[in-house]
């Protein structure tokens, strides 16, 4: 069994590098496929999913879930079961953590990307974990292109994708996001290009002995 976790700063290519790295190998890569693994064994939809992976309820969203248990009344008048909309993200984060157990368990070699998987197999020795980032202005001009969004736009949807992620990783497993010592690579994208980056993790998957 060998897994390779790409965490990866928002628009800095670690999909893409994820991708490459998938067809380099010839191993699956588990990417956008988690949200309908987790989807199914949360019970939730897809757009339910999308909205709330990798992030943290804010205090207004917990506030609003303790009111649905305390006065279930208050949403009545929107025809939406309290129970419905209670435990999103604990129910995401189980059956998250479950998915990439799974993964880990069942295929002889896979591809994960993000989703805090380098922080649920951290102990594990037959892992390679690789963080992917890039500077700030190489990262508003890669949103800018594929979203088309204003500048101040991007930098805004950058900020808040990698907060989201960073209070993820540290709530669920009490570990830095962005901490260089939790991983085994770091790669900047606006250096090495994503092809560079993805042949020097398969360079360092034969190093393992996995190639």
């Amino acid at each position: 069994m060998s897994v390779i976790t790409i965490s990866r700063q928002y628009a800095s290519g670690g999909s893409v590098i994820a991708a490459l790295v998938g067809e380099r190998l010839d191993w699956p890569v588990i990417d956008n496929d988690f949200i309908d693994r987790v989807a199914e064994r949360a019970g939730l939809s897809k757009e339910e999913v999308q909205e709330h992976e990798e992030r943290v309820p804010s205090l207004v969203e917990r506030l609003a879930d303790a009111l649905a248990i305390s006065s279930p009344e208050v949403f009545v008048s929107t025809g939406e079961a309290p129970d419905a909309r209670l435990g999103y993200d604990e129910r995401m984060v189980k059956a998250t953590q479950m998915v990439i157990d799974q993964l880990a368990a069942a295929e002889p070699h896979v591809v994960m990307v993000g989703r805090g998987a380098q922080a649920a197999l951290a102990g594990r020795p037959d892992a390679l974990h690789v963080f992917v980032v890039g500077s700030l202005e190489s990262r508003i001009a890669a949103a800018t292109e594929r979203l088309g969004l204003a500048r101040d736009e991007a930098k805004e949807k950058i900020e808040k994708v990698d907060e989201g992620r960073r209070r993820y990783v540290k709530a669920h497993y009490d570990r830095r996001w962005d901490n260089p010592a939790n991983y085994h690579l770091v790669f900047n994208s606006g250096v090495f290009s994503y092809e560079q980056c993805a042949n020097l993790i398969v360079q360092a998957a034969g190093m393992r002995g996995w190639t």
